[in-house]
């Protein structure tokens, strides 16, 4: 049973950091391309950063800068270190496993970004 359980999500005021974990088990993590998505209230569920099994990285436009994803094989971890935070970052951040046609979710992790 593949199971992807985040953590490290809470509230932060902006301009801080926080750095997400998402730990995957029941899965090769080595042969999966791994992504962090995040939904807003009121808003569809975005991509935020991907990392591919051979370490490749994408990033949406309005993270490029700030945040940094990076992924940690040997522990079947995958990271999203967040700079800067901004109000608008405010949202539930999923962690999210691919490998060809299979899709696994995590349950999500509420980052809220206040003063």
């Amino acid at each position: 049973q593949v199971q992807l359980v985040e953590s490290g999500g809470g509230l932060v005021q902006p301009g801080g950091s926080l750095r997400l974990s998402c730990t995957a088990s029941g899965l090769t993590f080595n042969l999966y391309t791994m992504t962090w998505y995040r939904q807003a209230p009121g808003k569809e569920r975005e991509l935020v950063a991907s990392i591919t099994r051979t370490s490749g990285t994408n990033y949406a436009n309005s993270v490029k800068g700030r945040f940094t994803i990076s992924r940690d094989n040997a522990e079947n971890t995958v990271y999203l270190q967040m700079n800067s935070l901004k109000p608008e970052d405010t949202a539930v951040y999923y962690c999210n496993a691919r490998f060809s046609t299979i899709s696994n979710w995590g349950q999500g992790t509420q980052v809220p970004v206040s003063s």
